[in-house]
């Protein structure tokens, strides 16, 4: 399982997840990335803050961040860099996700061809 950060999105997430520590003995914080079904394409990215794995999560660690993945959602995203980048007219993270066959115009969600790298429907 593969998932990568660029320098600019790890820079970005690190400095997110100290802000978002609190007190003495704040646990320190990793994001979860996930493959939710929704979106104009089928799946769409979920992406949000926790302090410990759920039991089924892969641990990927990169430039002292840590990111969950649960299994369901290792197969669509494995291999994705997330980027962060930051305009006038967009702001955000960005997902390149070499699983995806198409993507929505905004670049939030993806369709992964028969759904899974391993034939499995979507909506189960």
């Amino acid at each position: 399982m593969t998932i990568s950060l660029t320098e600019t999105a790890a820079k970005r997430l690190s400095s997110f997840l100290q802000d978002t520590a609190t007190g003495e003995n704040a646990n320190p914080k990793g994001i979860r990335v996930s493959a939710k079904d929704g979106g104009c394409n089928g799946y769409e990215y979920a992406m949000n803050t926790t302090s410990k794995p759920a039991a089924d999560d892969l641990v990927v660690k990169q430039d002292g961040i840590t990111i969950y993945v649960d299994a369901k959602s290792a197969p669509l995203l494995d291999g994705m860099v997330i980027d962060f980048i930051e305009g006038m007219m967009e702001s955000g993270f960005k997902f390149t996700n070499p699983n995806a066959t198409s993507t929505c115009g905004c670049g939030k969600s993806f369709e992964a061809g028969d759904c899974t790298p391993s034939g499995t429907p979507c909506g189960d």
